[in-house]
């Protein structure tokens, strides 16, 4: 097997003086084996032609994948981790190839996270087959590797389901299963989490293993570091699986191929240790030393970190400097190796935080994946045997394409503008940016926050950082927005891609609570475009305010096809300035950003209704457009404000200025739609919309009962 920096270890190898390898009691059997589907009648000549699925060859098994469901005799078997545990090596050979096989099946007709989980196929099968779950927790982190671990704890038959409305959630969710220990949306959390389950193990007195399997990309958060600093401390009994793909996180390609991974952690990493007498020693040796004094105990390190560079080389010192133990490279695809290994460290009988790292390949046995620039990490429904995506041809691109060609444009004429990403090059479209100027484009890391204040530092020094970032990990980064940018009036340009609601991606991706904590801040300018023209001026508008901080949310999806300004080059909007879209009388509908749309809609129903309604575009969120706002409360007996954020945005904002205004103190009747006080689970759009009571329909029935006509708005 080849393994990054350091040597192969098979499972029979000893690589120490002090470790050798106890085999786990698994049986062997020595007969070839190939699954074939159920021979067919060929129509045009008759002959009988059977497909032959899956074969075991020298250099592993072979899957020819195909459009039909793959035969899957093994898999059939297991329905929760319990009906593995005695099959043996070969068994779970051959369960890995069904596992595959029936992945990228499942996923070509749903869509969702392809590659990341067939690199987890044998990592997950040793884990179940050695660790006991849900007695024993397993915290996936990122959580879009779970799909394999989904599959054998109980929801096979539902990964038809997957990401659908009311089905399965493309990530662990603790109320969806037993087995799914922590959710985990969003990256890096895994080792402080499963450090927070091993201390409370310990002080209620239990005995459970808690397993941190942390990978592709999400070890490059300063929080993974955080906590495996904390838990050296602690000296709690956590294991923390490093997944090594090699990969930064979502899209990771540019538009030239593959991008290089930021901080890539195989260079760095070393040989296999595992010695259990080693580890009683070191044990014993930390025992004693704290009782006898400071200074001692720091000679005893000395001499333990001497005798470790006896037996190893010197990259696994990063961890050990940390507190942990550490294991590998272990290859991620030998099941036999893995659950060696990990029954080894299972019954090492002294405390402490262990490491192992395992290098896998995203993608691994799928051949379209392992050839595609980005792995296929994310893929809408495919075609299996060629890989080739359904993608539909829409008459507009997405907002994401119209913010890059926007933005390149702003650059083009202005040398100090520099684009900022957190390992989401593809996600925020700054990957055709990179491509135009690939010496102003940075690609930080799963690193918001040191995304943030990395900007702030450009900006101090007269440079124009736009960071774009998902409006839901920017929540990561957010006391760096306060701190390090807002309150030093630095101007960062901050794109929110994803706002708003996200369809399949469900409530971790949900772009909820950005109106609010961004409005909420004293020196930021807070803009959101109603279309996708709209989006280039705000660009446009970013790039010039350089005395204070700015943002602007825009959503997923693709455009509504208006009229584009002259080479998509936006023109600067006036700051706190909105605009009336339709006149009408006795009701005003204000929305703020793309839900405007459905109030047009909104407003074009209620016509049938005999109902004249004012629509307008806010634009800005701060400062208010105080003018508009005061002409429109005036001028109509009913104000609605729409927004597809949480409650103290937008509408609390101007129900605020009302009422020190004095308006609200006359007849005015107003009404403030926003998302529910919930969490909107994963779905269509559409239903999203509809769950959310946003719609058109949803506003229209609001008018009309605002109006004295509860009837009508009913059936609407």
């Amino acid at each position: 097997m080849a393994l990054s920096s350091g040597i192969a270890i098979g499972a029979k190898q000893s690589v120490s003086p002090f470790f050798t390898v106890s085999q786990p009691s698994l049986s062997y059997r020595k007969q070839n084996f190939c699954l074939r589907a159920s021979a067919e009648k060929n129509t045009s000549d008759g002959e009988e032609a059977t497909k032959m699925v899956m074969r075991k060859e020298k250099g592993g098994w072979k899957i020819d994948f195909s459009e039909k469901k793959p035969p899957t005799p093994l898999l059939d078997t297991i329905n929760y981790p319990i009906h593995m545990k005695n099959l043996s090596t070969e068994d779970l050979e051959q369960l890995a190839a069904e596992l595959r096989a029936d992945i990228v099946n499942s996923v070509s007709k749903t869509g969702g996270h392809l590659s990341a989980n067939l690199g987890v196929v044998e990592l997950t099968l040793a884990l179940h087959r050695v660790f006991n779950t849900p007695d024993d927790k397993i915290i996936w982190d990122v959580g879009h590797q779970a799909y394999v671990h989904k599959i054998l704890t109980g929801r096979r038959s539902r990964m038809n389901t997957m990401r659908k409305t009311s089905g399965l959630a493309g990530f662990p969710k603790r109320d969806e299963s037993v087995h799914d220990a922590f959710g985990a949306g969003h990256s890096s959390t895994s080792i402080s989490a499963g450090l927070g389950m091993a201390v409370a193990r310990d002080i209620l007195g239990k005995n459970n293993n808690v397993i941190s399997v942390i990978g592709d990309g999400a070890m490059t958060a300063g929080q993974a570091y955080e906590a495996m600093n904390n838990a050296g401390f602690l000296d709690a009994n956590l294991i923390v699986v490093l997944n090594d793909n090699k990969q930064v996180s979502l899209p990771t390609a540019t538009l030239d191929g593959p991008a290089t991974p930021v901080g890539a952690l195989s260079s760095a990493l070393s040989k296999l240790q595992a010695s259990t007498n080693f580890r009683k020693l070191r044990e014993a040796a930390k025992s004693i030393t704290k009782q006898i004094g400071g200074q001692t105990h720091e000679v005893a390190a000395k001499v333990d970190e001497y005798a470790r560079g006896l037996i190893s080389a010197s990259g696994s010192t990063f961890f050990e400097e940390l507190g942990l133990y550490y294991i590998g490279p272990v290859d991620g695809h030998n099941v036999e190796d893995l659950v060696t290994i990990f029954q080894r460290v299972k019954e090492m009988p002294a405390p402490g935080p262990v490491l192992i790292h395992v290098v896998t390949e995203k993608g691994k046995g799928y051949p379209p994946a392992e050839a595609a620039a980005d792995r296929m990490h994310g893929v809408v429904k495919f075609d299996p045997k060629t890989g080739k995506q359904f993608k539909t041809k829409a008459p507009t691109l997405s907002y994401t394409q119209y913010f890059a060609e926007s933005l390149i444009k702003e650059a083009e004429t202005d040398d100090k503008i520099v684009a900022i990403h957190a390992a989401m090059g593809g996600g925020t479209g700054l990957n055709y940016f990179q491509k135009r100027f690939p010496d102003r484009c940075f690609d930080v890391g799963i690193a918001e926050q040191h995304a943030v204040t990395f900007a702030a530092g450009l900006a101090s020094e007269g440079v124009k950082p736009f960071c774009a970032i998902y409006s839901s990990f920017l929540q990561r980064g957010y006391d760096q927005v306060v701190h390090d940018v807002d309150l030093q009036k630095l101007p960062v340009r901050f794109a929110m891609d994803r706002a708003g609601l996200v369809g399949a991606d469900g409530p971790t991706h949900c772009g909820a609570f950005d109106i609010t904590f961004m409005s909420c801040l004293p020196n930021m300018v807070v803009m959101a475009p109603s279309d996708e023209a709209e989006l280039m001026h705000m660009v446009a508008t970013a790039a010039v305010i350089d005395d204070r901080p700015s943002c602007f949310r825009f959503p997923r999806g693709n455009g509504i096809g208006a009229v584009l300004p002259p080479n998509n080059k936006g023109t600067p909007l006036e700051i706190g300035k909105g605009r009336i879209l339709m006149e009408g009388d006795r009701v005003a509908i204000l929305g703020y950003g793309s839900i405007v749309q459905q109030c047009v809609l909104a407003a074009n129903m209620l016509k049938s209704q005999d109902i004249s309604v004012t629509v307008a575009d806010a634009r800005f969120c701060k400062p208010l457009d105080t003018d508009l706002i005061r002409q429109l409360a005036n001028e109509h007996e009913i104000l609605i404000t729409v927004e597809e954020g949480s409650v103290g945005g937008f509408g609390s904002h101007v129900c605020h200025f009302l009422t020190l205004s004095g308006i609200l103190d006359g007849p005015l009747k107003l009404r403030s739609m926003v998302l529910p006080d919930r969490y909107i689970d994963h779905g269509s759009p559409a239903d999203q919309l509809e769950e959310s009571g946003l719609s058109s329909r949803h506003i229209s029935a609001t008018v009309l009962s605002l109006l004295g006509r509860p009837k009508e708005a009913l059936l609407i």
